[in-house]
């Protein structure tokens, strides 16, 4: 479904339904036996964001080890591969909702409320940053503990009141610190308004690393060798180039232009060099017209080449990764790969990866452009803010850390 009719379906559908459903639970608690109790089957709510499904990892595993709480998830269909990168919710405990249409959505929706009640949920924790379809999943789902961001004084968006536990937001704090605030509501002994009064630390939100062993090394090495036969993986670096980013903020993608001069800049300057232009199958032409106008043999077109799963393997057995701020920048952090990320409308403050990875950030006075009270979305067209940040400076940063690798390489050698 396109991105602007689903905004417009959340507020002219959104509002008032919320209305409604905040009547009807209020309604619903009034005469429930059961006002409150310990998280065990909790489930949690984050639809739109495959990255959002990494940085939520490290709060899945508190509230799991905490109240050694069963885990379930519901997301978009089109997302649910990413909770496959570190597999902490069984796959069986996944509820995807197919979002290409309404009437799938309408379906889908009202299967999860049966699922939600034939799974016993007790405890609903809504990642999403003011959604109001979020917000009716987890009001309507018969959990007795519904925890998630509330606006308070805020001139936020409007989501009706289904909360048992309201959050207060912080925009200043990183989004994987902000998970951890909820998760710390769920499990607090005590009623506070607004919640959640604690200190996070930054090792609360360290990640979890991917399995990758041997075979699934062997097997990334074959794949890119039918690409590309003259491949030998003794003698090949490869760098990884991401140029896509997703259609929900299309302003994060850098210049075309400038992944080309990057790309052909490294490939002159470095005989032992692979690059590989990665992204989604739908991606594969237009990473074809990036690899044509580079214009070199060791520029392979690899996009739609491995699934999300497989991405561990790959990340494993490469140098280094350029990126715009996407999914890839939050897959990659599952392993140790050196990853640049290039940010524009939203800021690496709140939304940079957890891994081994440098953010790019020109910082202008209009970055970051979206947020959570104005639905992520920007009235800005001409995405200055990326369009500043020049090839040469971030061939600066990826020379250096090849040069660095390589050195390490010989010193072992």
């Amino acid at each position: 479904m396109n991105i602007d009719l689903m905004r417009k379906v959340d507020y002219f559908a959104g509002v008032p339904l919320c209305l409604l459903a905040t009547l009807f639970t209020k309604l619903a608690d009034l005469f429930a036996t059961q006002k409150s109790q310990a998280p065990h089957n909790v489930l949690f709510v984050e639809l739109s964001e495959m990255g959002s499904a990494i940085l939520v990892d490290p709060t899945m595993r508190k509230i799991q080890k905490a109240a050694k709480a069963n885990l379930y998830f519901v997301i978009f269909k089109g997302n649910a591969a990413s909770l496959r990168l570190l597999d902490t919710v069984p796959v069986a405990n996944i509820f995807t909702i197919c979002e290409d249409n309404l009437w799938n959505l309408a379906i889908d929706s009202l299967r999860f409320l049966l699922w939600t009640r034939k799974n016993n949920i007790d405890t609903v924790i809504d990642l999403e940053l003011f959604s109001r379809y979020s917000a009716l999943l987890t009001g309507l789902s018969g959990a007795v503990n519904r925890v998630g961001y509330h606006a308070f004084h805020n001139e936020g968006l409007y989501r009706g009141a289904m909360l048992t536990h309201r959050v207060a937001y912080n925009p200043t704090l990183h989004i994987a610190k902000s998970f951890i605030a909820l998760v710390n509501a769920a499990l607090s002994n005590k009623q506070e308004l607004p919640y959640s009064k604690t200190l996070i630390d930054d090792s609360e939100i360290k990640l979890a690393r991917a399995p990758v062993d041997a075979s699934m090394q062997a097997a990334m090495h074959s794949r890119i060798r039918k690409e590309y036969p003259q491949y030998d993986e003794k003698r090949h670096r490869i760098v990884l180039i991401n140029p896509n980013a997703s259609d929900l903020l299309p302003q994060r993608r850098w210049m075309p232009e400038h992944f080309v001069a990057v790309m052909r800049d490294l490939l002159a300057n470095s005989a032992d060099l692979l690059v590989l232009i990665t992204g989604a199958p739908a991606e594969h032409e237009q990473a074809q017209g990036l690899k044509e106008q580079v214009a070199h043999e060791r520029c392979v077109n690899f996009a739609g080449r491995q699934t999300i799963e497989e991405l561990p393997a790959l990340y494993q057995i490469a140098e280094l990764m350029l990126t715009n701020d996407s999914g890839p920048g939050h897959f990659s952090s599952v392993t140790d790969l050196r990853t640049f990320v290039l940010f524009g409308p939203e800021t690496p403050q709140l939304y940079g990866s957890l891994g081994n990875s440098t953010p790019i950030y020109a910082g202008l006075a209009c970055s970051p452009c979206v947020s959570a009270t104005n639905h992520r979305k920007t009235p800005c067209s001409d995405n200055v803010c990326l369009q500043v940040i020049k090839p040469e400076t971030v061939l600066v940063q990826l020379r250096q850390v090849l040069v660095k690798k390589q050195s390490q390489r010989k010193a072992k050698a």
